[in-house]
């Protein structure tokens, strides 16, 4: 099934204008990333098993996708100095996560994780999910996570817009807003903190476009924007 979603979008290619090309190699790149590693377990692997832990240490994972992944590739930088580990992947689903979970959060011991996940999983790059499954991801995790002393932080979906491309045919604001909902109301209800990056980007339902590079990945200055948020909540899940 994999094989021929690769042979359809490409055989699309050439029928394409050029503003929806570079998305759809970028998807056909992430299908054969599926077919060799649908976790992207060699990701990090190496790295991690690198790493000295140091049992004096707060360490804290960031785990996510691209919003994760791409904090700290422009000038913004990923939280210098401080044992903070970005674990994220470009286009990862919150069921590729789970599968990553151990590798990339438990084995690092961390004090605390930030979970940040869930537009890839209403873009459908692992298959179909339903909030249902996508919330049972989430919950899968944090409680994987509490099992093993790690305390939890759980970030909302960002919000997306049509500025460049058209994204909220994928990731219709709807499901966003309805899956921030769940996540706000089981962070409460777990003893997770709830890191709500939504309200920091959004106007109205879509991500302002000065804040962000293409409608979907913050820019610089989204990114100072969502520094401050995430010390905040990663500082309150340190004091429970």
């Amino acid at each position: 099934m994999r094989l021929a979603a690769l042979l359809s979008l490409a055989s699309l290619l050439a029928a394409q204008p050029q503003s929806n090309v570079e998305e759809m190699e970028r998807e056909i790149a992430q299908y054969i990333r599926l077919l060799s590693d649908w976790g992207s377990l060699t990701r990090y692997g190496s790295e991690n098993a690198e790493i000295k832990l140091d049992p004096n240490v707060d360490r804290v994972v960031f785990l996510g996708d691209d919003i994760t992944e791409k904090w700290g590739q422009g000038k913004t930088q990923f939280f210098a100095g401080k044992p903070y580990f970005n674990r994220g992947i470009t286009h990862q689903t919150t069921a590729q996560m789970l599968v990553r979970f151990r590798q990339d959060v438990i084995g690092l011991k961390p004090k605390v994780v930030v979970i940040q996940a869930g537009t890839n999983d209403f873009a459908g790059y692992a298959g179909p999910a339903t909030e249902g499954t996508i919330a049972e991801n989430f919950q899968t995790m944090a409680e994987l996570a509490k099992a093993h002393g790690i305390r939890v932080v759980v970030a909302s979906v960002t919000p997306v817009c049509d500025c460049f491309r058209n994204l909220t045919e994928r990731r219709p604001p709807g499901k966003i807003i309805g899956l921030n909902g769940w996540l706000k109301e089981y962070a409460a209800r777990s003893g997770a903190v709830y890191l709500d990056y939504y309200k920091a980007l959004a106007e109205g339902r879509a991500m302002k476009r000065e804040l962000t590079v293409d409608g979907l990945v913050p820019n610089d200055a989204g990114y100072q924007l969502l520094g401050p948020l995430a010390e905040k909540a990663i500082a309150e899940a340190m004091a429970k």
